[in-house]
């Protein structure tokens, strides 16, 4: 056997999913089509709100002191605002913790994973390299590269994103659902301190975020219509700031654009099933959330987290890709991947109806959590992870 686990996919799940398994005696290759991109001092568009719990889990790996703090925000306060007067506050004070989630840039996260993979003993990482072929065996799993080679192992994990192809050649079948938007992400200069404040609006024409980065600094998201999207790319780099300021009520006054703005859409997709015989999935591989709540990182890391810990006390289990241990994986997560699917595909579809009845239903909604402090702290919790 060349391996015990082969990853596909090594971007921020695969790569802490191997991170995690770096002392548990086991023989790991990570399979990536290409590296990271290089971390330079630009802001990247792309940024994560990473909870407190996956914020706890990337410590045990020894990978977030390796971030630079004084390019990780952090939010303190929520408000989320709907589309009439209704509002909804979240605070860590109140519920009794550090912070709400922190904000991190996605090329500096994959850097520092990266940098320290390539210190583990263990892990081979092999890249540029894409996988053409897979055969999952009933005592080995063969995946074969373009380049040529052949790894045997006992467990293939894929975490290749939504398009997985690992999930494809293992014949596992997924749902996907096209929400029609894309997700248009800058970053911003603003004339106005944040004081660590997120908002969220909730529009007619999407759900605009404004996410606190170190100093006078925001980076957004906002899901919108395709052509909405295409419109708002289409502007000049001061119209593109005042659209974004006059979105969000001038809420920290004139806008500034530090980065280009980018587009990716958006889906939503579950896998039939996570694992079978020497295969599971994980992160964007299994389910893809709308972005609306920011959780689709944090549950691709309660995958690699929960997934480790199962074959890190796999006990009478000394094969890795045993069924019956990975079926504890999956029962583990059902709920989780279950619960926030519901509830971010229910906020986007509530909040897109058309209609004066979807309306007051949804801000009435807002208004009612908002005065009822013990519902509030319950989805806080269920948020931190």
């Amino acid at each position: 056997m060349d391996f015990d686990i082969v990853i596909v996919g090594a971007g921020l799940v695969g790569a802490s999913f191997a991170m995690a398994l770096r002392s548990a005696g086991l023989k790991l290759a990570l399979v990536e089509a290409q590296p990271p991109a290089h971390a330079d001092d630009n802001w990247d568009s792309r940024v994560y709100a990473i909870s407190p719990g996956s914020t706890a889990f990337l410590q045990t790996l020894g990978v977030w002191k390796r971030l630079d703090s004084s390019r990780i925000g952090a939010v303190h306060e929520m408000h989320i605002f709907g589309d009439a007067d209704a509002q909804l506050c979240f605070s860590a004070y109140e519920a009794g913790v550090a912070e709400l989630a922190t904000l991190v840039e996605s090329r500096r996260l994959q850097s520092v994973l990266w940098q320290a993979l390539e210190h583990q003993h263990n892990i081979e990482l092999i890249c540029p390299e894409r996988c053409v072929a897979l055969q999952l065996g009933e005592d080995a799993a063969e995946l074969t590269l373009a380049g040529g080679r052949t790894l045997r192992a006992r467990l293939v994990i894929a975490a290749d994103g939504m398009h997985s192809w690992a999930r494809q050649a293992a014949g596992i079948a997924a749902e996907e659902k096209p929400y029609g938007q894309m997700g248009v992400v800058a970053n911003f200069a603003c004339a106005q301190p944040h004081h660590n404040t997120a908002f969220q609006w909730f529009r007619r024409d999407g759900v605009l975020a404004y996410l606190p980065l170190p100093g006078q600094r925001i980076s957004i998201v906002w899901s919108t219509p395709d052509d909405h999207a295409a419109e708002l790319l289409a502007l000049a780099p001061a119209a593109f700031c005042a659209r974004v300021a006059e979105a969000g009520k001038n809420a920290l006054g004139e806008l500034g654009l530090l980065s280009p703005a980018l587009r990716f859409p958006l889906a939503r997709l579950r896998a039939a099933r996570l694992v079978a015989p020497r295969f599971a999935l994980i992160g964007d591989a299994g389910h893809v959330l709308h972005p609306l709540a920011g959780q689709g990182v944090n549950l691709g890391f309660g995958d690699a987290d929960t997934l480790a810990q199962v074959l890190l006390q796999r006990e009478q289990f000394r094969d890795p890709g045993e069924i019956r241990l990975l079926r504890r994986y999956e029962r583990a997560r059902a709920e989780d991947i279950l619960a926030l699917t519901l509830v971010t595909d229910g906020l986007q579809r509530l909040f897109a109806a058309p209609g004066g009845a979807a309306a007051k239903l949804r801000n009435a909604g807002l208004n009612l959590i908002n005065a009822l402090p013990v519902v509030k702290n319950l989805l806080i919790r269920r948020a931190l992870g």
